[in-house]
């Protein structure tokens, strides 16, 4: 079973998609991390999204692995814990362009579906329910004010150390809402026949019970 949730930048998925697995007994896939450690490698190796070549060299090379590590979501990339370094500031400002790269998204898909077809899944992303898993059984579209998401992505932020004015993350979450919906690939969108769910004044724990509310009371039918 796929469950399938989608949304903008700090709407809140993450957090809500893994306490849904762990509820639910599911493997949590963070496809973001996915999108994220790519970037971190191509920032890392000096790779610029121009160059094709040195991109799929080096996606033929890497190695992602998602850990529980009592439970807590450990981010690994060629055998490194790169879970802190993801989040960072210079890889949220590269991420969009990383994640509208069409070599970029076959790889991350393809490891995705391979992942998914082995266990009962949660995965969270911007194209999920539209194409990775257009077919998934539950679909949800996760929505929120800028400003609320720009306090959450602060609140990331400081946690990491690194500081931003909420008028700098507003202005970020902006610029890549309308990037990630306008790319040709894959972009930002909501899924037909996804339930959408405003986050803006919900709880993390609210959003939660609202999804899995809304799974059992379908499972039962």
């Amino acid at each position: 079973m796929i469950i399938a949730i989608d949304g903008p930048a700090a709407s809140g998925k993450s957090t809500t998609a893994k306490i849904v697995a762990e509820k639910l007994g599911f493997t949590y896939l963070d496809t973001g991390a996915m999108y994220r450690c790519v970037t971190l490698a191509m920032i890392n190796a000096g790779i610029h999204v121009s160059n094709t070549k040195q991109i799929n060299d080096l996606l033929e090379n890497i190695s992602i692995d998602l850990l529980d590590k009592n439970g807590k979501l450990q981010i690994m990339m060629n055998n490194l814990d790169v879970s802190d370094d993801i989040r960072s500031g210079k890889v949220t400002e590269n991420v969009s362009a990383v994640s509208a790269l069409k070599n970029v998204r076959e790889a991350m898909v393809k490891m995705q579906r391979n992942i998914a077809s082995k266990t009962n899944c949660v995965m969270e992303g911007r194209d999920i329910g539209t194409v990775v898993f257009p077919n998934a059984e539950y679909k949800f579209y996760l929505s929120a004010d800028s400003v609320v998401r720009a306090e959450r992505r602060q609140r990331d932020l400081l946690a990491l150390g690194d500081e931003k004015s909420i008028q700098e993350l507003i202005e970020d979450i902006n610029r890549r809402d309308e990037y990630d919906s306008s790319r040709e690939i894959s972009p930002l969108k909501k899924a037909e026949d996804a339930i959408d769910i405003n986050t803006t004044d919900l709880t993390i724990d609210g959003q939660v019970s609202k999804i899995i509310e809304i799974v059992n009371k379908q499972k039962t039918k």
